[in-house]
């Protein structure tokens, strides 16, 4: 792991100082800041492998660091620790960019996990799969994080887009909620929450409410399928 450089976010002294101890002596290499303007100087004078930032920081806060990260690299994992814990919470912070979610308290070796599946989602990305994908007059530009419906673009925030990529990779496939899960927030599921319905609702407002054929389905007991017929 030595390879592999995170940059770590936390006001918290006591808790940035475990995380940095621990994630060391794995072998990642890490930096830590205590606020968020340090955070961003750090980001901005190094090349990171992830990022782990809280939402409650000095200076700067998560969310805007997170904005600010993502309007310069689109594709460094970001994962959020906070005591935030509703589902507005979590759906303020994958807006923002985050690519997972982690609240606190929470077990080292959970956070471990959340950085193996990122990390290695990150690696699989980098692999050719193609750069435009169409499904029924959509349209998705892997490469220019551009979306359109029969020409007409469409605005999608960066999980959406990630979730609408997943759906159109896995077209006429029944996805469950555990798949959509894993795959595009990388993080266990968890029954209790709806951000992943929710998000199915954001999206099909989008891509389907004003066009023809609907494209995303729901499998009743299944979970979800995208198919154009």
């Amino acid at each position: 792991m030595e390879d592999i450089k995170v940059l770590l976010v936390e006001d918290e002294k006591k808790i940035a100082d475990t995380l940095t101890k621990g994630l060391k002596e794995l072998g990642y290499y890490v930096e830590a800041a205590y606020d968020g303007k340090i955070g961003l100087r750090l980001f901005e004078s190094g090349s990171y492998d992830l990022i782990i930032t809280d939402i409650n920081l000095p200076g700067i806060n998560g969310y805007d660091l997170c904005k600010i990260i993502r309007s310069r690299n689109q594709h460094v994992p970001v994962i959020m620790l906070t005591a935030l814990s509703t589902t507005d919470d979590k759906i303020e912070g994958f807006d923002s960019g985050a690519d997972d979610y982690l609240v606190k308290p929470f077990e080292f070796k959970e956070l471990l996990v959340r950085i193996r599946a990122l990390l290695k989602r990150t690696l699989n990305q980098q692999l050719p799969m193609g750069n435009i994908l169409k499904v029924a007059g959509l349209e998705l530009n892997v490469d220019s994080k551009e979306v359109s419906r029969n020409g007409i673009p469409i605005i999608l925030t960066a999980k959406e887009f990630q979730l609408l990529e997943y759906f159109m990779r896995n077209r006429n496939k029944v996805l469950s909620r555990i798949d959509i899960a894993e795959c595009v927030w990388d993080l266990d599921f968890d029954t209790r929450t709806n951000v992943i319905d929710v998000y199915i609702n954001f999206l099909r407002k989008k891509i389907d409410k004003d066009f023809e054929p609907k494209l995303i389905h729901t499998q009743i007991g299944m979970g979800y399928i995208m198919k154009d017929r």
